[in-house]
């Protein structure tokens, strides 16, 4: 039985270059991963702790999202980064996962694809790590600089070194799920 991936883009764009590199590790590792690509993250109501107590039920769409995660084998996040930091969408995406564990020792795996990159690359390491419980191995987190130029008008992920940059986070991901 294949286990399931749960591919979080932060970008919402239609044809972003994050959603391309999700498409290509389903193209990649369909055979082994049911990757399940999430694309309702601009869905997700502003993060209000308010409504994320308990006895309060929060949105139909985030009680969706925690469920998505938490029946995930794998998770994997790929994002641009906006202003030197993560986009909106996903930190709020993020922020309604706080009061759950269902990301607590997750395999994990992260690429953020951009200019430069790096804030993001280093904020989401740290929101991570502390959502997770745990370090993430730098055999899970890639970094591509540059990333809309290594998507082809297609649409489509075309840089080899950059897919097998992807390759090896993936099969440590792999390796994390056991």
């Amino acid at each position: 039985m294949r286990k399931k991936l749960l591919a979080i883009s932060g970008s919402t764009r239609e044809n972003s270059t994050s959603g391309a590199i999700l498409k290509k590790i389903g193209q990649l590792y369909g055979e082994i991963l049911e990757v399940q690509l999430y694309t309702r993250i601009d869905r997700l109501p502003y993060f209000n702790p308010d409504l994320d107590r308990q006895g309060v039920e929060p949105a139909s769409e985030v009680s969706a999202f925690r469920g998505l995660i938490g029946d995930a084998d794998a998770v994997i996040i790929c994002t641009p980064e906006y202003v030197f930091s993560l986009p909106g969408v996903l930190k709020n995406a993020l922020e309604w996962t706080v009061s759950t564990t269902v990301f607590s020792y997750k395999p994990f795996a992260f690429i953020v694809a951009s200019a430069s990159g790096e804030k993001a690359f280093e904020s989401l390491d740290l929101v991570m790590k502390t959502l997770l419980q745990v370090p993430i191995e730098d055999s899970r987190k890639l970094l591509i600089r540059g990333g809309r130029g290594k998507v082809n008008e297609a649409g489509e992920l075309a840089d080899e070194n950059t897919v097998e940059e992807i390759k090896r986070i993936m099969e440590a991901l792999i390796n994390q799920i056991g």
